[in-house]
């Protein structure tokens, strides 16, 4: 009995030692996390590629241009023409600016890139009037591969659903695997987040509010079906259906 009450007394200061480190809630909270994360009856389905950023870079709408190397841009100064110029982004991320010399401005978006030019130019000009015009840049665009009609690259016009892009690359093919589309998206530096949608179940319930919004730079990819797979392997798979006339 001795042993039993020591055992009971032990544990009960092992519980109120990780409660006080907070391992216990942590762990509750992750289950629950994990609980609510676990799809039940939905047509798409999100795989844990990156759990901090994939609701994130998956929710996210209508986020500005960022810049890349190649881009340029014009650069009018209300006050001051003799600085307008044309700048292009060199494979580094920096351009060179007339006066002030070489910038990084690689992934700014248009309002952080004016913000960082009258900065620099704030050195030599008092208060300058500058505006940025993008004038030649990559244009937004999804990819689509796997088993549709025209595999490539796609110009994103406007808001354009899964099934939408799906339909401008040519549909699925007989071999598709129409339930297991995946759409792959950046959702942070270094990771990237898979999103799986059965477009076979919407389709056939006639109901498309699952249908995802592309955003720029987004991947879709149609898998094969299993039978697709094996049949190769099937004797006379080939030779079509012969009927007596």
């Amino acid at each position: 009995m001795d042993i039993m009450n020591m055992n009971k007394k032990m544990t009960r200061v092992l519980v109120k030692l990780l409660m006080a480190f907070g391992i216990l809630s942590g762990l509750a909270m992750a289950q629950d996390q994990v609980a609510a994360a676990t799809p039940k009856d939905s047509a798409t389905t999100t795989s844990p590629v990156a759990p901090a950023t994939l609701d994130k870079g998956f929710q996210q709408r209508g986020s500005r241009y960022k810049l890349e190397a190649g881009d340029s841009f014009d650069l009018s100064f209300e006050l001051n023409p003799e600085f307008n110029q044309t700048v292009i982004v060199q494979p580094d991320g920096f351009i060179t600016l007339r006066g002030v010399g070489d910038i990084h401005v690689q992934g700014q978006t248009v309002p952080e890139l004016t913000a960082t030019l009258k900065t620099a130019y704030g050195k030599i000009l008092n208060d300058p009037l500058i505006s940025v015009i993008l004038k030649d840049f990559e244009k937004p665009y999804f990819v689509a591969d796997g088993q549709i009609g025209h595999p490539g690259k796609y110009d994103l016009r406007g808001d354009m659903t899964l099934t939408q892009a799906i339909a401008i690359a040519g549909g699925f093919l007989d071999s598709a695997k129409h339930s297991q589309v995946l759409l792959f998206r950046k959702a942070s530096e270094g990771w990237y987040s898979a999103q799986i949608v059965n477009v076979k179940k919407m389709e056939q319930a006639g109901n498309l509010k699952e249908d995802p919004q592309l955003r720029p730079g987004d991947m879709l990819f149609v898998p094969k079906s299993k039978y697709a797979k094996i049949k190769p392997l099937i004797p006379g798979s080939n030779m079509g259906a012969f009927f007596p006339m």
